[in-house]
């Protein structure tokens, strides 16, 4: 079938709470000054693509129905225990105003929210359907809740949602997170630890099920925020923050195997005489070189490489990982095309490896400001002379499992030189990424024979 002319249906929706309500729950949960930078921001949308388990036609064997019947209420039962670990993702934005009623200060209010959004769905769409397309379908964004929603609209929309889609062979669980409440390291945090309950459940039937279900292996950690931190130069929190208009873009997975992986790497520190540039800084000045290459910039006009670097481990004190918040900022490095594309591969990749060791402590403390105004700003993100590198290879994607075995795919939704980096599913130090692009420019990267003959299809 073809995957443009399927349609998600919605069969139900509803809120979740946390199954107990910790303490915690009835005191603002304030905002440190990076979660603020995240308001102009969209949601983080990732899920994961499932094979339904086959199905024997024997009177006493599980039917479909059943199947669905039960994977949803394990999953909504799953979800109020996770929010009892994570429960400022059941809340909604609110604001404390300051002296200067220009200024306020956003927070998280558990007390009056319905909680967490949770939605079951159908679509005549097949796994075929969204891994067999050499582009990934546009029917996939509305796989998940909040689709192209700001951060900002957390003061009415759930901070948090699953949204369970049943497809003729397969299951799509698509997360929608509010991307001032957590980076990319705290929401596959959460999405482990939601796999994690999940699992336990079976576990712990006739055990003492509440208290198993509440130790988890990794539990998250909040930074304790006695009051405001920032004021935001905003007179009411529903001030329109100006919407992107959005071009029709392809999106489409690109395989790039371990071995691939290993020989840009030792390509890119060779021609630097240096062993310090790692696979993925190589990884990512191949694809920035790619990507301009294939908009042809003129050579004197700017070209823009950005990564999300993890800021956990450069605090002084390092933080543990599973601090729950956002702790990450923009690492980026900035050229004249011409230079970019007439220099060696090596001389990108340092000059990425370059910026991310000058990303410490002292550095993020002193842009701080700078990333605020800037950040506040959506249009920004959407230049023609931006690579941006999302995600991270090193999150534990293919880890979730909620009893149909390993998930066959991830998917996500993009804006034009956006990239995400997962692990490949075979594992091994393999990677795929996730690249959108206008549609004329994805036509000159397929064309270029340098990209191509490293990269493959993926599913």
């Amino acid at each position: 079938m073809d995957s443009s002319s399927s349609e998600v249906k919605i069969i139900s929706k509803c809120f979740v709470k946390p199954k107990t309500l910790p303490e915690k729950w009835k005191e603002p949960y304030h905002f440190s000054p990076m979660d603020h930078v995240m308001l102009s921001m969209h949601y983080i949308q990732k899920g994961l693509l499932f094979l339904k388990p086959s199905f024997s036609e024997s009177e006493d064997a599980v039917k479909p129905k059943e199947f669905m019947d039960s994977l949803l209420q394990k999953l909504k039962d799953s979800l109020a225990t996770t929010l009892i670990h994570f429960y400022p993702l059941a809340g909604r934005l609110s604001t404390l105003k300051t002296d200067n009623p220009r200024f306020h200060s956003v927070f998280v209010d558990c007390n009056n929210s319905p909680g967490a959004g949770f939605i079951h769905a159908e679509s005549d769409l097949s796994v075929s359907g969204i891994l067999g397309s050499k582009y990934v379908p546009l029917v996939v964004q509305s796989l998940f809740d909040h689709h192209k929603a700001l951060n900002l609209d957390g003061y009415t929309m759930s901070l948090l949602s699953v949204k369970v889609t049943e497809l003729v062979d397969g299951v799509f669980i698509g997360l929608s997170m509010n991307h001032t409440i957590g980076d990319g390291s705290s929401f596959w945090q959460f999405f482990n630890s939601l796999s994690e309950i999940f699992n336990s459940q079976e576990e712990t039937i006739g055990n003492n099920h509440n208290n198993a279900l509440l130790c988890l292996k990794n539990p998250p950690i909040f930074l304790e925020v006695s009051g405001p931190t920032y004021s935001f130069p905003f007179s009411e929190p529903d001030e329109p923050i100006s919407q992107f208009e959005y071009p029709v873009l392809k999106e489409r997975m690109f395989h790039f195997s371990s071995e691939t992986v290993r020989l840009l790497k030792s390509k890119a520190n060779q021609e630097c005489g240096t062993t310090n540039i790692s696979s993925f800084q190589s990884l990512t000045a191949f694809i920035w070189r790619s990507i301009t290459r294939a908009r042809k910039l003129p050579n004197d006009q700017e070209t823009t490489c950005r990564l999300a670097a993890g800021n956990r481990s450069r605090m002084d004190p390092p933080l543990p990982e599973n601090y729950f918040g956002v702790y990450l900022s923009p690492v980026q490095t900035t050229t004249k095309t011409g230079n970019l594309l007439e220099n060696e591969f090596g001389w990108a990749a340092l000059k990425l490896h370059q910026a991310v060791t000058e990303h410490n402590g002292e550095k993020i403390s002193s842009e701080m400001n700078q990333w605020l105004k800037s950040f506040l700003k959506l249009g920004g993100l959407f230049s023609p002379n931006i690579v941006h590198m999302g995600s991270s290879p090193r999150f534990n994607k293919y880890g979730c499992e909620f009893g149909m075995g390993k998930a066959v795919a991830v998917r996500s939704a993009k804006f034009d030189g956006k990239i995400s980096a997962y692990p490949g599913r075979e594992g091994g130090g393999s990677i795929d990424l996730e690249i959108c692009l206008l549609p004329e420019f994805m036509e000159a990267l397929e064309l270029d024979q340098e990209f191509m003959s490293l990269a493959s299809s993926s599913s």
